[in-house]
C-alpha cells in the first residue's frame, strides 16, 4: 500500500496549512502532492501578515522541517509545483528547499518513486489574470475571449520574447515525457484537462462583446495528452468552483484517473488515494 495525500490551491491560508500538517502527523502518508497556488498572492494576504517576511522559508520550510524531524523515517516524499498565482521569482527558494530535502520540486521534471514515475507541470492556458509567469499558449496561439495573451500582462522574472510567442503546453509535455512508458506514471498538474468535471468555471451565460464565454477553462493540450499517453493518475487544481458546479472532484479519461483538490469553500480539500488502487480515492473537506 502506498498512501498518498493531495492538496492544491491553499493560497497561503494558514488555517488550511495547519490542517494539512495535522494530517501528515496523524496519518503518516507515504507521499504528499502539493499542486500549486500555494503562496499568499492576492488570496491570502491577511494570513501572510502573520508570517514575517519570506513565506516559503519562514513558514513552509520551517514547519515541514519540524515535521520531518518529528516523523524521522516516516516523513513522506513530498512533491511540489507552483501555480499561476505564485510568482516565478519565488521558484529559486523552492529549489533551494528541495536541495535541503524538505520536498522534491518537479515542474518539468521526472522523479522515480519505487516502480512509479512522478512528473510535474505547473503551466496553465491563457487566462484573464495579468500575471503570466506560469501561462503558455495551449495548443496554438488562440486565446479565448476575455483572456489575456501570454505576450501581454506582466512577469516577475524576464523571459525571452520568442519563448513567450512560440512555447505551448502541448510542446512542453512532449518534451517532458519523450518516449517514456507512462503506464505507472503520476502527473502533478496545476491546470485541469479541458471539458471534464475538473475545469468548469462559473461563467454560465456570461459574454464579452456578444461572444459567450466557454465555461470549461482547462487545457486542451493536457486533455489530449492524457487521451494519447494514458498515465495512471493525473492530479489537478486551479478551478476552485468546478467540483461544486459539476458535482464531482474526479473524472476518468480512458484508463487514467483524474483528481482535483481545488475547492472554493473555507475548508481544506484533501484527496487520499493509494497508488496501487486509484479507484478507491476519496476526498474530504476538513
Amino acid at each position: 500500500m502506498t498512501s498518498c495525500l493531495f492538496v492544491s490551491d491553499l493560497h497561503g491560508q494558514i488555517n488550511r496549512y495547519d490542517k494539512l500538517f495535522h494530517c501528515l502527523l496523524e496519518e503518516k502518508p507515504s507521499v504528499v502532492f502539493l499542486g500549486g497556488d500555494l503562496l499568499p498572492g492576492i488570496w491570502g494576504m491577511a494570513d501572510a501578515d502573520e508570517v514575517q517576511g519570506d513565506f516559503i522559508n519562514n513558514y513552509l520550510v520551517k514547519h515541514l522541517s519540524d515535521i520531518r524531524n518529528r516523523m524521522a523515517d516516516e516523513y513522506p516524499e513530498v512533491f511540489i509545483i507552483l501555480g499561476n498565482d505564485d510568482g516565478k521569482f519565488e521558484e529559486q527558494s523552492i529549489i533551494d528547499a528541495a536541495d535541503s530535502g524538505v520536498w522534491h520540486y518537479i515542474h518539468e521534471r521526472r522523479f522515480a518513486f519505487g516502480n512509479f514515475n512522478i512528473y510535474g507541470y505547473a503551466c496553465i492556458p491563457p487566462s484573464p489574470i495579468m500575471l503570466k509567469d506560469w501561462e503558455r499558449y495551449d495548443v496554438s496561439r488562440h486565446v479565448d475571449p476575455g483572456c489575456i495573451p501570454p505576450t501581454e500582462g506582466y512577469r516577475s522574472v524576464p523571459v525571452e520574447r520568442h519563448k513567450i510567442e512560440y512555447e505551448t503546453i502541448a510542446k512542453d509535455l512532449e518534451q517532458l515525457v519523450g518516449s517514456d512508458d507512462l503506464d505507472r506514471a503520476v502527473f502533478l498538474f496545476h491546470s485541469p484537462p479541458y471539458k471534464t468535471n475538473l475545469d468548469r468555471a462559473n461563467l454560465e451565460g456570461k459574454m464579452i462583446d456578444n461572444v459567450p464565454l466557454d465555461v470549461n477553462i482547462g487545457s486542451i493540450a493536457i486533455q489530449r495528452f492524457i487521451k494519447s499517453y494514458q498515465p495512471l493518475i493525473t492530479l489537478h487544481g486551479h478551478v476552485h468552483e468546478s467540483a461544486r458546479l459539476t458535482g464531482s472532484w474526479q473524472d476518468r479519461i480512458g484508463e487514467t484517473w483524474c483528481f482535483s483538490a481545488a475547492h472554493d469553500g473555507p475548508e481544506l480539500a484533501v484527496v487520499r488515494f493509494d497508488l496501487d488502487r486509484p479507484e478507491k480515492a476519496e476526498r474530504q473537506l476538513i
